[in-house]
């Protein structure tokens, strides 16, 4: 069944051009048994100017909890327990009905991406470069292992600097960043359904589907560091899939193990910026 938020979009129209809003942008995600990721991703999407988080626990247990306290008291994130098999879509859509009158601006992230501006300071600086719009696709940049077989200390970005071309059919792929009261229902992680026209991340309309264009990051682009070391993978597919009841085959691994362009410097200002942070 197709996750909606129709319903309820009749009562929206009066919201939807006013900019009053507590919020410029936040983010949404949902997690299970990330716990040691998640204050580098909180740290780094609030260093870049995200202003509040809504983060979905899939039944995490190990410290994802006891990590997030402090934002949770801080009110920088909102914490929703969310139990149960395929949730992603579910918790998408129970965060646009809790929260689409809060924020501008409504992003859908997992916690192995990662926004990065190539040319604006900070998200909300890109995003307000565009004008108005009701949504934008941003493409991914797939990370590899760079050989890396266990986990070692540093924070990923640091950790994994040998990525993809950025024309790999891979990063086909996008997450959007919408007007949530435009947002109709959805039916992917990838693309919500919404009132409206996606532009693409250099702000043209989209008039393909994003599997049949090639990949634009030369704005903003995803970090999507989708395996890390070979450990950590076995443990991300461990996990299982918050959108589909079944594992990740282990040909996964090979498939994102992308290491064409070497030692890439690009998030080393943010490095040093997060240790004095973190």
């Amino acid at each position: 069944m197709l996750d909606t938020i129709e319903k309820q979009q009749h009562f929206d129209f009066r919201f939807m051009f006013t900019r009053k809003y507590p919020f410029y942008l936040t983010l949404c995600a949902i997690a299970k048994n990330e716990g040691r990721y998640l204050q580098e991703w909180i740290e780094y999407h609030k260093m870049l100017g995200v202003e509040k988080f809504f983060i979905y626990d899939n039944e995490s247990a190990d410290n994802t909890r006891e990590i997030l306290q402090p934002y949770i008291d801080s009110n920088l994130v909102e914490y929703c327990y969310f139990p149960g098999k395929k949730m992603q879509l579910k918790a998408y859509a129970n965060c646009v009905r809790k929260h689409k009158r809060h924020t501008k601006y409504l992003g859908f992230l997992d916690i192995d991406e990662f926004i990065v501006p190539i040319k604006h300071k900070t998200i909300p600086d890109y995003l307000r470069s565009l004008g108005r719009f009701s949504g934008i696709q941003m493409n991914w940049l797939v990370y590899g292992s760079g050989g890396a077989k266990k986990r070692e200390k540093g924070f990923v970005m640091e950790r994994f600097k040998d990525h993809s071309l950025p024309d790999q059919k891979l990063n086909r792929h996008i997450k959007v960043i919408l007007n949530p009261r435009l947002i109709l229902r959805f039916f992917s992680a990838h693309r919500p359904v919404i009132l409206g026209r996606y532009i693409d991340s250099n702000g043209n309309i989209t008039k393909k589907r994003f599997w049949d264009r090639t990949p634009v990051s030369n704005q903003i682009r995803i970090n999507h560091y989708a395996i890390k070391s070979y450990e950590e993978f076995l443990e991300k597919r461990s996990r299982g899939r918050a959108r589909f009841d079944r594992k990740r085959g282990l040909d996964y691994f090979d498939n994102y193990d992308l290491n064409d362009i070497r030692n890439d410097s690009i998030m080393d200002k943010y490095v040093v910026e997060l240790k004095k942070r973190i």
